[in-house]
């Protein structure tokens, strides 16, 4: 039978009966016409011979051309002959030699797909006439050589729009080490320092700044009358924040005096 299937070809060779092709290889028994595909003792086997091709091994190379030659023409640089089985013996010739150039997968575009045989004066569409041996046209077939698909990408994650407006951070806002923000009901938001670092703010105060710290507090002249006349407020007296600190005053003498003794030693 002919060789079919467009996966490339990874080897061609010479087989002296069918059964002689190896595992793995096909043997071109029929011509395009139907007719039996043994090219004769021009092979150097009195039984004939048969073309056979292999095309298993994803790894392996491709067969990228083949070509049919003279036995007084060089061997093409790059190309290799045609392996035979069995081994052919010693002391025989044929006119007609097969050459066949091999190639890495990936380092290959084209490759050829398919060999057929034919009658010499047959025409066969989309294939190349590459020699004739024996009674017969050998005819190739090329194509590209498939590719491995690229293992897929992971698309980026982004944030959906509902997400980033739970974000606590505006859009484009930085915070620097040590440092996080955050907001509460009241504030549009504060600043507190991460736990790591709170030997480095001993001195910092502990209660917030407000728009009316530093501003004394004086009463309207329209309510002094009505203070001095209300019996209940007649005795109020109005202090400022520095009266009530020197009045409550605690210097915390004892305690500071207690911590800066001296823990006992043993003579």
């Amino acid at each position: 039978m002919a060789a079919t299937g467009e996966a490339p070809l990874t080897g061609v060779a010479w087989a002296a009966t069918p059964e002689a092709a190896p595992a793995g290889w096909t043997p071109i028994t029929v011509t395009v016409e139907g007719a039996a595909a043994n090219l004769g003792k021009g092979f150097g086997h009195r039984s004939g011979g048969y073309l056979c091709v292999s095309s298993g091994g994803a790894q392996a190379p491709v067969v990228t051309d083949v070509q049919v030659l003279s036995d007084r023409s060089p061997q093409p640089a790059g190309y290799s002959r045609a392996p035979e089985f069995p081994e052919p013996r010693t002391g025989l010739s044929r006119k007609k030699r097969l050459y066949v150039q091999l190639l890495p997968r990936d380092a290959a575009n084209t490759a050829v797909l398919d060999l057929k045989l034919s009658s010499k004066s047959k025409a066969l569409p989309h294939y190349m006439k590459i020699g004739e041996m024996g009674h017969f046209a050998i005819w190739c077939k090329k194509g590209p050589v498939p590719k491995p698909s690229p293992p897929p990408v992971p698309k980026p994650r982004t944030l959906s729009t509902g997400l980033k407006e739970l974000s606590l951070h505006p859009p484009g806002s930085r915070t620097s080490p040590g440092w996080s923000q955050s907001r509460s009901p009241g504030a549009g938001g504060s600043i507190k320092r991460a736990p790591q670092d709170e030997s480095l703010y001993d001195t910092y105060s502990i209660y917030s700044l407000s728009a009316m710290d530093g501003v004394p507090f004086t009463l309207h002249p329209k309510f002094e009358s009505r203070l001095s006349s209300t019996p209940l407020l007649a005795d109020l007296t109005v202090k400022s924040l520095a009266d009530i600190e020197k009045e409550y005053n605690y210097g915390f003498v004892v305690e500071r005096t207690a911590a800066a003794r001296l823990p006992p030693t043993v003579c």
